[in-house]
């Protein structure tokens, strides 16, 4: 019996007892059944008699009892306790738990998917670094919690479309330009300029791939030809990295495009027209603090230039004229104030706010013996992605970046990272995984099969009962990581899963000893072991992350 199928009966429990005359309430659509941290209170708990009693009209331990009684006839249901004031406590009989290894098993790669976020068509931007320089720890960050919310996202039903907002328009694009052209006529890159050997390397092929010397036009004709081939340059070598880390975005939206196109115009006079947009000190300002922003934007400033606010409402417009319902925006520490900006954007459009969603992440740091780690080779300042994965590889970048809460500051230990031990995480997980596979191998080879048979009745061992409960709980965790838009809680189970199977498998065989025969009791371990297999496998998947056979 699954942690579902079990929430479905405590429902119906509770439909019986309304029809039955026992109760009057409105039975919700959803009821709650989980894990309960005492493995003495029983294998799931749910509260649900608390959440109703207030509304049934009388004590949610009378309520609970009244579940309780029903639900104990419920075939697979060993017990009930009503705890407390008003808790239920359930014990499965071993057969009804141990069914969940085959349940997980024949579903494969399904096993984890909900349709909760089915018909929602959402656009996902992430990374978007500014196309100046190799991308940060920042960036690398997002793009494992991004790639990995995207699948997340996709596995609770919804349509997703990664995209990159390319900052290709501005001051910045200009400073790049500039200090590309200093270093082809071997000049000092500008006091507001970009530095790193990285500067040099793409002024360097920016002049061997031009038809004739581009540093001999004249100024403004140099930087604008600068400016052209240095950012696809620079702009090529940063989709080569996120593919490289097994990111493929579907858009690369340039930012120039909106500009040029005319949409920003566009929109500020549908502002000026809705009266969303008003005059003052000769500039023109989005009531912002209207829709809940601190203060008034400058979307055209008082010479005629557009704000960078002018694009991000006409980047917002273009989102919601492409059919994206839902908008999430992945940005830096330092983008707090975006939260309200945008939100007030979708407003002064007429559109509800929350059809914008904008998450926060912080830092990340770099340790290596005790010592953090600041300069990259090729970048100057910072640790760029390639530094990173050079060191440690993308599957424990990616791991190591994903599982913590992204509005938390991370530090990473580099020295971890490549340990081979218990300690490093993502070895753990995937070290679980590779001996899943060693023993299905084993098994094969010993001639246990699943398919010879399955008794889930044998599997009632205290490591077997608490390995089946966390492979329960893992659609749950998949639910909810998307909900909450929290893929961290993803690599935190599979972590509480590796654990549960490493003590089971120092506790039961699989394979037979010796001469002894191969029985049913092999052939459901087996189908545990596989159960697990698939769970881990399906988890890593989610982090895009790998899970080897063999380590």
């Amino acid at each position: 019996m699954t942690p579902e199928a079990l929430a479905r009966a405590v429902r119906q429990c509770l439909l019986d007892a309304v029809a039955a005359g026992d109760l009057t309430v409105d039975v919700p659509d959803d009821v709650r059944v989980e894990r309960p941290r005492n493995r003495e209170h029983g294998d799931w708990a749910t509260n649900v008699a608390m959440q109703l009693g207030k509304r049934a009209g009388i004590p949610p331990r009378q309520l609970a009892e009244v579940i309780a009684a029903r639900l104990a006839e419920v075939p697979g249901v060993k017990s009930v306790d009503v705890a407390g004031p008003g808790f239920l406590n359930i014990v499965l009989d071993a057969a009804a738990a141990g069914e969940l290894a085959r349940t997980v098993v024949e579903a494969g790669e399904a096993y984890g998917r909900n349709d909760a976020m089915a018909g929602r068509v959402v656009n996902l931007e992430f990374v978007s670094a500014n196309p100046t320089g190799p991308i940060h720890l920042g960036g690398t960050r997002w793009a494992a919690v991004g790639d990995s919310l995207a699948r997340i996202l996709q596995a609770s039903g919804a349509d997703v479309t990664r995209e990159y907002y390319f900052n290709d328009h501005g001051a910045q694009i200009d400073r790049f330009a500039r200090s590309l052209l200093a270093r082809a006529r071997g000049q000092a890159v500008p006091e507001d300029g970009y530095g790193g050997a990285y500067i040099d390397d793409i002024a360097r092929r920016v002049v061997q791939a031009a038809p004739s010397d581009p540093t001999t036009l004249p100024d403004d004709e140099a930087q604008e030809y600068f400016r052209a081939h240095g950012v696809e340059l620079m702009f090529e070598e940063i989709k080569t990295s996120l593919r490289d880390f097994g990111v493929q975005f579907d858009v690369f939206f340039h930012e120039d495009d909106l500009h040029s196109s005319g949409q920003v115009e566009a929109v500020v006079e549908e502002l000026k027209a809705s009266g969303n947009l008003y005059y003052a000190d000769g500039a023109w300002w989005l009531r912002s603090t209207d829709f809940g922003d601190d203060k008034d934007r400058v979307v055209i400033k008082s010479d005629g230039s557009p704000a960078y606010i002018a694009a991000d409402l006409a980047y917002l417009r273009d989102k919601r004229r492409r059919g994206f319902d839902l908008c999430i925006y992945m940005l830096g520490a330092d983008h707090h104030g975006y939260v309200a900006r945008l939100k007030a954007a979708a407003a002064a459009f007429g559109d509800d706010p929350d059809v914008v969603e904008v998450l926060i992440g912080q830092m990340v740091n770099l340790v290596s013996g005790g010592v953090p780690v600041r300069m990259s080779k090729r970048a100057g300042t910072v640790v760029t992605m390639e530094d990173l994965v050079d060191v440690v590889g993308v599957d424990a970048a990616r791991y190591a970046l994903t599982r913590s809460s992204v509005d938390s500051p991370i530090d990473v230990d580099l020295d971890l990272l490549v340990r081979r031990s218990n300690d490093n995480p993502v070895f753990y997980v995937q070290y679980a995984h590779a001996r899943t596979a060693g023993v299905g191998r084993n098994a094969r080879d010993l001639g246990v099969r699943t398919e010879d048979g399955f008794d889930p009745g044998l599997l009632d061992h205290e490591t077997e009962t608490e390995l089946l409960a966390r492979l329960g709980e893992f659609p749950r965790v998949v639910a909810q990581a998307a909900e909450l838009r929290e893929p961290h809680r993803v690599a935190r189970h599979l972590e509480q899963l590796a654990s549960a199977y490493h003590k089971w498998y120092d506790e039961r065989r699989v394979t037979p000893m010796g001469d002894e025969e191969v029985t049913d009791v092999h052939r459901t371990r087996l189908w545990l072991n596989e159960a697990t297999r698939t769970v881990l496998a399906n988890g890593l998947r989610l982090l895009g992350v790998g899970a080897p056979e063999r380590m």
